[in-house]
């Protein structure tokens, strides 16, 4: 068992499941250059979190030119076009996935379950990302500690992810987690090595599915995307630090626009953000141990709505709790408020009519 690091007085990972004997098994323990072997060229997460991931990339690799790459790549490095490296390395199974991926000047197979030394030389690289891919290593430290190796000074090792996987090679640690402990498991890959600043993390969920994916009819939110980062320690401190990610959803109204829609809320019924028509929704007699006098209110129901959507990623990165809000209307007092929720289906019970 690994001996903790002590920052600030606090020990990391005391109890940790990463400890636990049995914590990297997998169902289906054959070579994994057997199963990567079948070529699978698919999206992995639908267009909407595909495009996040895109965007994530291209807010923090900010290096001009920079050398970047691709841990565990397949088919496509979700690499932005307002990224202009000067290459960008693949290290993958399948070499026809990797072979048809536009993004890479060169590639390696190369299995790192089988050998976590990476293939390349101290401070190669600007930048390292690893997208969808983590919940596959058996041996994350050590991976995360060769990147620390083959990283410069300050360069970024970014981490994505979702809540699909191939379950049957998904270490146990991780399909045992909930998707919140995922992230804290990724945090303790980074500080287990002690060669990273300390992790940030970005979160986005919530938003719509788009109208031509296969499960768009079931009303099921777009995949969520994780992100988890950190700089390698011994940046130049004269250099910016990298920015903080802001991905927008939906046309922000005008705030004389938005006030004139709440004025009008008590006539239209509409939501002031996304002009639905709210639906009557029957008040509990004890909603979040609040009470409200009248017997209903008027929620919007819409789940593309950007009050709505945008609350996910501000309880997550601005508040540090996972949910969102809907806007809600009071008829007795005429105002408008936001109402916690905590998944798309909450409150929906209460619906009275639509």
């Amino acid at each position: 068992m690994e001996t903790p690091i002590t920052r600030c007085g606090h020990a990391h990972w005391q109890l940790s499941p990463m400890d636990l004997k049995d914590a990297f098994s997998r169902l289906d323990e054959t070579n994994d250059k057997l199963f990567y072997a079948t070529d699978r060229f698919v999206n992995h997460i639908d267009a909407v979190a595909t495009k996040t991931v895109e965007q994530i990339i291209g807010t923090l690799i900010t290096e001009e030119n920079p050398v970047i790459l691709d841990l565990m790549a397949g088919w496509d490095s979700h690499i932005p076009e307002t990224v202009h490296p000067s290459e960008v390395i693949g290290l993958g199974l399948n070499e026809n996935e990797i072979f048809r991926n536009k993004d890479l000047t060169d590639f390696v197979i190369h299995d790192l379950n089988e050998n976590t030394s990476l293939p390349f030389p101290d401070y190669r690289f600007d930048a390292v990302i690893n997208t969808l891919s983590v919940d596959y290593m058996t041996k994350p430290v050590d991976v995360f500690h060769e990147v620390g190796r083959i990283l410069r000074p300050g360069g970024l090792f970014l981490v994505t992810f979702s809540n699909r996987m191939f379950p049957q090679k998904a270490v146990k640690v991780w399909k045992d987690a909930d998707e919140e402990g995922r992230v804290i498991l990724v945090e303790e890959f980074f500080d287990r090595t002690g060669i990273f600043e300390k992790p940030r993390v970005f979160v986005s969920k919530g938003k719509p599915r788009p109208g031509d994916d296969k499960y768009a009819h079931l009303n099921i939110p777009s995949d969520p995307i994780y992100a988890v980062y950190a700089d390698k320690i011994g940046k130049d401190i004269s250099r910016e630090a990298r920015p903080s990610i802001h991905i927008s959803y939906g046309e922000r109204l005008k705030k004389a626009d938005l006030e004139e829609r709440k004025r009008r809320i008590q006539h239209t019924l509409l939501c002031p953000y996304c002009g639905e028509k709210l639906s009557k929704w029957a008040v509990p007699e004890n909603p979040f141990s609040q009470t409200w006098d009248n017997d209903h209110m008027y929620v919007c129901f819409n789940d593309a709505c950007p009050y709505y959507v945008r609350g996910w990623d501000f309880m997550r990165n601005g508040v540090g709790c996972s949910g969102s809000y809907r806007l809600m209307y009071n008829p007795e007092k005429n105002n408008c408020m936001p109402i916690p929720v905590h998944s798309p289906k909450s409150l929906r019970e209460g619906i009275v009519d639509k």
